[in-house]
């Protein structure tokens, strides 16, 4: 492969139309005739349904259908949202229903859909639906879930846990016999959301001629929409059409298929007309997917010098009224806390607890955010208990480059052992204290305490799976036109995937990226996809689209070479053509792709297959594993509370870089994010699960004031089981983000004997905790 094009700071191709207004989401989408919905929602975090008469509804003018459980049932092979893993067993109950049938479990789940000429109407009609409500007692906090006694979050179910699991190692027993040093830590880790800019969105239209359905859906997956439409309204594959537009992030939101895309598609086939429905703020709130909360109980031994011996422990995890996803977000943080570390030894019981509150699937990061802060901050517990430097803890338990490849006796969420491929986590480390001086922040620390002001620096170190497989097709297709298209079920959410793949396709066919258009999230047009997430897509579909494009290339050169009479060793692609190289013969891809299309009178090779097109299906070996190494310098107001980050340095490997440029923007958003979910992102729920953070005013985030200049600098440790030789990055940046933000408050309030063991953390609680440590 060329290097031409790979590791270019190109500037995107999506950008010009989505910074001059042109982008096209859901909601920009307007077909005529088309009719909008809106949903009636449970007010109740824990309800018997015993009525719902829309009667009065359907009488309000402008409104054409108010459908709820009864309406629709007729019409669905089954009541409830397919499983994602058909081979985790839960109880029904469990499971997310498309309608509830008597029960609601959560504030805002939906009960009943309201069809109108406009949006406005249909909201006016809601508060005309009567739902009689018999409040039964509900439950919030997932430790309180697991009293003696405590009321269900399902009514009929036998206790509130959903799943017990352990994650294990080693001989923890004799890890922890006779250890130098014996610690206890335990660890809060709350609710966030993911907020992206375009909340969710479907608007699906019926094709009465053709008997089809199609369906603009703001998701992270149109194929697994597409497939659940398939399998819940009696459809046939071809009558389904999934298009996703332009999305304005999901950050694993819009991973999972709703109800309301269900329910809304189905409104479409039984009126006959289009209909849509578009998220706003509050619905996000009360009914988007959630990550977290975890309590954690962690005991570690470890010898004199810091070095690990054995980790032990409990988690217990709040999966929220349904269970979405299966068990990733436990799993993968109980997965994640080993980390880059040499752990001789590790146990932990994971406790997964059903609430009355919105599920839980993962928000950017998967749980590794939660597994690596329990992680740094044992080894922050660790040197501040035996009076050592952090850095030098972490660089005395860090795996060392020799041993990479590194397997850790665990098995992937995937049944795979974790196999750390490739990574330099030593190097990452010291690169990253340089470039922050830390070895000079003791003499800044002490110039601020001189004048009042109090300075930490923090560091985390991460490891993060990613590229996961099994599969995500890429097809590359020249016509008789001689443009060049990929078609993909890779999923662009705002990451540059389509200059990403405009690149490796361009650079392996002699093109400029701008000459290559990519087409994702159709099924139409390729119909085999998994979607986006988990840091999967460079990794999958680029790898099959590498060599799609590869075989594109042999087909026109040997089309090329029979036609041009010259061995394919003296030809070349390049701007559309394949060229004898020195000369200005040329034969243009148009030309190829009319004799490989069976134009009559061209010349084609006999050995060559039909069609200047080709399909990959790169199937990974195993996923490949990125690291980082964050190291933060903060400012805290002692009288306030307030934190600022003074400086902030990024030290990624994500393996060979398709567009550096790209790259740092994902690693500038997750950090971002992490800084969000340190400071800011507070979803609260009182103790019966109401929600009480229903606006910005009250859910704060990152604003660009408190959002400083990232510090980026790259290692590149190719990785070894993809031909590309990358490693994913969009979750990259939020990873280690909150453990290094909360290691710099707390060493910046050490002289006021602050310990902090929770995420996140506002001002008046560092207040709070400040005043107790001075008592």
């Amino acid at each position: 492969m060329s290097e031409g094009l790979i590791g270019r700071r190109l500037p995107r191709l999506e950008d010009p139309a989505l910074l001059t207004g042109r982008g096209r989401f859901v909601d920009d989408i307007h077909i005529p005739g088309t009719l909008e919905a809106a949903f009636v929602r449970s007010p109740h975090p824990h309800a018997r349904i015993t009525r719902v008469d829309a009667t009065a509804a359907r009488r309000h003018p402008g409104v054409h259908a108010v459908y709820a459980y009864a309406d629709l049932a007729p019409h669905l092979t089954a009541n409830l949202i397919p499983a994602d893993n058909r081979h985790l067993a839960f109880e029904a109950n469990s499971r997310p229903p498309v309608l509830p049938v008597d029960e609601v479990c959560f504030v805002g789940e939906a009960v009943a859909i309201v069809v109108a000429d406009s949006r406005y109407v249909a909201e006016d009609a809601l508060a005309l639906v009567e739902v009689d409500y018999d409040p039964v007692p509900g439950v919030s906090d997932c430790r309180a879930a697991l009293a003696p006694g405590a009321p269900l979050a399902h009514l009929g179910a036998a206790d509130n846990v959903v799943k017990t699991f352990q994650t294990a190692f080693g001989d923890c027993d004799a890890a922890f016999a006779g250890a130098p040093h014996v610690a206890t830590i335990s660890l809060k880790q709350h609710r966030g959301s993911a907020h992206s800019i375009e909340g969710r969105g479907v608007l699906a239209r019926p094709d009465p001629v053709e008997d089809r359905l199609t369906v603009w859906s703001s998701t992270q997956g149109s194929h697994r929409v597409r497939n659940t439409l398939v399998e819940l309204l009696r459809l046939d594959e071809d009558r389904v059409r999934v298009i996703v537009p332009d999305v304005g992030g999901a950050f694993g939101a819009k991973h999972i298929v709703y109800p309301e895309e269900v329910i809304v598609a189905l409104a479409a086939r039984l009126l006959g007309r289009p209909v849509k429905w578009i998220e706003d703020r509050r619905e996000h709130f009360l009914a988007a997917v959630q990550e977290r909360d975890q309590y954690w109980e962690l005991e570690v031994a470890a010898d004199r010098d810091g070095r690990l011996r054995g980790i032990r422990g409990r988690m217990i995890h709040d999966q929220g009224a349904y269970t979405l996803l299966g068990m990733n977000v436990p799993l993968n943080a109980s997965l994640a806390m080993p980390g880059p570390y040499l752990l001789p030894a590790y146990q932990l019981d994971v406790t997964v607890v059903a609430t009355n509150r919105v599920g839980v699937i993962p928000v950017r990061g998967a749980g590794y955010p939660e597994g690596v802060f329990a992680m740094e901050r044992v080894m922050d517990s660790l040197a501040r208990d035996l009076g050592l430097d952090r850095a030098e803890v972490r660089r005395r338990n860090l795996i060392p480059p020799e041993r990479i490849p590194f397997d850790l006796p665990l098995k992937s969420r995937d049944g795979t052992v974790t196999r750390y491929d490739s990574g330099d986590f030593p190097l990452c480390q010291a690169k990253a204290l340089a470039a922050a001086d830390y070895a000079g922040f003791p003499a800044r620390q002490e110039t601020a305490r001189a004048e009042g002001r109090y300075r930490g620096i923090g560091l985390a170190n991460a490891v993060k799976i990613t590229g996961r497989g099994p599969f995500e097709t890429a097809i590359v297709r020249i016509g008789p036109s001689g443009k060049v298209t990929v078609h993909t079920g890779a999923m662009p959410m705002g990451q540059g995937t389509v200059t990403s793949f405009a690149q490796i396709c361009a650079d392996v066919l002699g093109l400029a990226p701008e000459d290559v258009t990519v087409v994702a999230g159709d099924t139409a047009t390729v119909s085999l996809g998994i979607g986006g997430f988990g840091s999967r897509q460079t990794v999958n579909a680029g790898s099959s689209l590498l060599l799609a494009a590869r075989e594109v290339r042999a087909k026109a050169l040997a089309v090329g070479a029979l036609v041009l009479e010259a061995a394919a060793e003296d030809l070349e692609l390049r701007g559309g053509a394949v060229w004898i190289k020195g000369t200005d013969r040329q034969l243009p891809f148009a030309e190829i792709a009319r004799a490989l299309g069976g134009g009559v009178g061209y010349a084609r090779p006999k050995d060559v297959s039909p069609g200047l097109e080709a399909t990959g299906n790169f199937m990974p070996p195993d996923v490949t594993y990125g690291n980082a190494c964050h190291v933060v310098e903060v400012e805290v107001d002692v009288g306030t509370g307030a934190v600022q980050i003074l400086r902030y340095v990024v030290v990624n490997d994500s393996g060979k870089l398709i567009n550096p440029m790209i790259v740092e923007g994902q690693i500038i958003g997750g950090v971002a994010h992490g800084i969000g979910n340190a400071l800011f992102e507070w979803m609260g729920y009182d103790e019966g699960g109401q929600p009480l953070t229903t606006n910005f005013g009250e859910y704060l985030l990152p604003t660009a004031p408190v959002v400083p200049e990232i510090e980026i600098h790259h290692v590149v440790t190719p990785s070894t089981v993809n031909p590309l030789g990358v490693k994913g990055v969009g979750e990259a940046g939020v990873i280690p983000a909150a453990a290094a933000i909360i290691a710099a408050v707390e060493n910046a309030l050490e002289p006021f004997g602050v310990t902090l063991a929770e995420a996140p953390i506002s001002p008046g609680r560092l207040v709070e905790l400040m005043a107790a440590g001075r008592s």
